[in-house]
């Protein structure tokens, strides 16, 4: 049973990942009959989101969009193959996180090459705000984590929240107002989350 503070620290990623287990789990235990391990999901996803990227740096920005939105979808098969299949480990969540933070990566590389190609230097550096900003997010975490401060999950964008903003502002044409939302909220979740270790330091 989940405590009132754990709720209160729940993200997006945990509440649609609960959502999502009357789908998620079918499919995992049919996965786990077909031999399939959770470390191939999360490879072939990771693998996906490159292609994303790759096809953002062409310019085609609102099908990259909509094939983030698609192809971010197997993040939730992943985690509940471990869990069904009791293949969970300490190297799958690493490896999951270390996938993630290369795809998220490509993303926003495919992102700055078509900005460059298309002569917006402005735009660019929105896309490298962005980008530095996502990674610090999730370096913030780790290292709170490593020095003992479990449950550094708080924050405005986190991973989930970040898919969803690019790839469906992507997909609407709305890459401006994209990627200026993501380049302060991701900074802004920085903040958050070395606020929040502060705050549990000072306890």
């Amino acid at each position: 049973m989940t405590t009132s503070r754990e709720q209160a620290r729940e993200t997006l990623t945990d509440w649609a990942r609960r959502q999502a287990q009357v789908i998620t789990y079918p499919v995992a235990r049919r996965l786990t009959r077909w031999g399939i391990h959770p470390n191939t999901i999360t490879i072939l996803g990771c693998l996906l989101t490159t292609a994303v990227g790759a096809v953002l740096a062409t310019g085609r920005l609102r099908l990259g969009g909509l094939l983030l939105l698609a192809a971010s979808s197997l993040d939730a098969f992943d985690g509940a193959l471990a869990r069904v299949s009791g293949e969970k480990s300490r190297f799958g969540a690493f490896l999951d996180s270390t996938l993630d933070r290369f795809s998220e990566g490509a993303l926003f590389f495919g992102l700055l090459v078509a900005m460059v190609r298309q002569g917006e230097p402005g735009m660019a550096y929105l896309v490298f705000a962005a980008a530095s900003g996502s990674l610090m997010v999730s370096y913030v975490r780790a290292r709170a984590e490593g020095v003992g401060y479990e449950g550094c999950k708080v924050g405005l964008l986190t991973r989930v929240e970040r898919v969803i903003l690019l790839g469906g502002g992507l997909a609407l044409g709305l890459t401006a107002a994209t990627l200026w939302v993501l380049a302060v909220g991701v900074w802004l979740t920085v903040a958050q989350r070395i606020a929040w270790v502060y705050r549990e330091s000072r306890q």
